[in-house]
């Protein structure tokens, strides 16, 4: 493993087929800083080998720029993939232009972890308009010798939030001793003054006796940081990370900043499922296709409830519908010897609204487990699996939206993904060798932000569920 890092960036709010399918192009979502402000992707080089993919998660605290913000908690889930000319990296994803041993390219999107939500006012920001995390694109050059690693990135908000943009050049060192391995950084960051003004100004209007209307314009943001990674296994990596961010003096004399600087920390783990060079690196892999139907279970039926069996019944008033493909490539083959194997899916499903709302597309992108070790499996192979990633929706589905708004809660196109099924082989159940790779089964499509815990998805407290039927045949 070469284990260098990465950080942060993606959201914003467009409801067009264009951007949506943009996004798609430059990837979801990326992986999230350590702080809000340097960003340099510390969990690039994290995967083990071309074409791997890994899941994990991270706690993240930093202390809050603004007085009286203290100090915010963060879960990150860690949705990670290296491929030839994509990367994933949990809240950056992108495009890799030029990939060699001492230089590369990158064209991406990335969240910005800046900003504060109008529910979450500290008492200086009383009265002020929402500041929101932005979706930035970028382009990064990355040089690397044995002496250290140079990188250059430029940053121009895509959500037209702050509309401003940003260059930060850095050095980092990597060292390894064993199983351990540490990166030491410097960043420098320039910002331009929209930038600074969106997030760190006090508008006219908004302006009290005891706060000011200020622009505190361009500056300059200096940051130290510290980024690790221990190998715990095979597959497992402990990740972490500690940084320092000096900000420009002119940010630090707005007044709803505090004066001295912010220290942010994250502890997580992820695993690499490339190190084990499965199924997926043999070019006679095979293909997974699969075709799945269903409808939006009723409010209140959630995820809990409907594997426990004690839900599973669909909506019967303002019922909607899924229709999807989902195509996967196996990783791994019996894990340990297990009757276990572990597949990589990207699928794409159509919200059929039924009027209620616009209908739009949904990407997800998860890795899946199958278990099939039951004693009738050597009769009827009978798998149980569970998928666990990402999910970006075009538009936000008319159950979630309709369920967050009677919660007064917010919505998120990017959520966390749930697949939890149960299938058996066709074939065995016929008799016919030419069906015994083709399954059919029950599963749920489960969207939800993880108990509003994760800033990257959108702190929502909700989600959606869909129980569906399907069909699934090897290529």
């Amino acid at each position: 493993m070469n284990p260098h890092l990465e950080p942060k960036n993606t959201g914003a709010r467009r409801t067009d087929l264009c951007h949506f399918l943009g996004t798609v192009v430059l990837g979801a979502a990326g992986l999230a800083s350590t702080t809000a402000h340097a960003n340099t992707d510390p969990l690039s080089d994290l995967l083990s080998a071309p074409g791997s993919a890994g899941l994990g998660f991270a706690i993240r605290a930093e202390q809050s720029p603004y007085v009286g913000g203290g100090t915010r908690y963060d879960l990150l889930p860690l949705y990670l993939y290296e491929g030839k000319r994509v990367f994933l990296h949990g809240s950056r994803a992108g495009l890799k232009l030029l990939d060699e041993e001492t230089q590369r390219v990158d064209l991406f999107l990335d969240q910005r972890f800046e900003g504060y939500a109008d529910d979450r006012l500290p008492p200086s920001l009383a009265g002020m308009a929402e500041r929101g995390s932005g979706l930035d694109a970028g382009v990064s050059y990355r040089y690397r010798q044995p002496w250290g690693t140079l990188q250059a990135e430029y940053l121009q908000d895509a959500s037209r939030f702050s509309r401003g943009s940003e260059l930060r050049l850095s050095y980092s060192y990597d060292w390894r001793s064993g199983r351990l391995a540490l990166r030491p950084s410097l960043t420098v960051s320039a910002r331009n003054a929209r930038l600074n003004n969106y997030y760190y100004g006090v508008r006219p209007g908004e302006a009290t006796a005891t706060r000011p209307a200020y622009e505190p314009g361009s500056g300059i943001n200096t940051t130290l940081g510290l980024y690790g990674t221990y190998e715990l296994s095979e597959g497992w990596r402990l990740l972490g990370g500690i940084t320092r961010t000096v900000q420009d003096g002119g940010v630090k004399a707005s007044p709803i900043v505090g004066k001295s600087a912010q220290t942010g920390v994250f502890l997580g783990a992820a695993y690499d499922f490339g190190t084990y060079k499965g199924q997926w690196a043999q070019e006679t892999s095979p293909t997974y296709l699969k075709v799945l139907y269903g409808k939006s279970t009723e409010d209140g039926c959630h995820l809990a409830k409907i594997i426990t069996l004690t839900c599973a019944s669909t909506a019967q008033v303002n019922s909607t519908r899924i229709a999807g493909v989902q195509i996967g490539k196996p990783f791994i083959e019996q894990l340990n010897g297990w009757p276990l194997d572990v597949v990589g899916y990207l699928g794409v499903l159509q919200h059929d609204d039924r009027g209620l709302a616009p209908n739009g597309l949904q990407l997800d992108a998860f890795m899946k487990a199958y278990y099939y070790g039951f004693p009738w499996s050597d009769k009827v192979k009978t798998r149980l699996g569970l998928g666990v990633g990402v999910s970006l929706a075009q538009r936000v589905p008319y159950a979630e939206s309709s369920s967050q708004a009677a919660r007064g809660r917010q919505t998120s196109r990017l959520l966390n993904y749930l697949d939890p099924s149960i299938d058996f082989s066709v074939g065995d159940l016929l008799g016919s060798r030419a069906l015994k790779d083709t399954y059919l089964g029950f599963g749920v499509s489960h969207r939800s932000g993880i108990f509003g815990a994760s800033r990257l998805l959108g702190n929502v407290n909700g989600g959606s569920n869909y129980i569906y039927t399907y069909i699934e045949t090897v290529l």
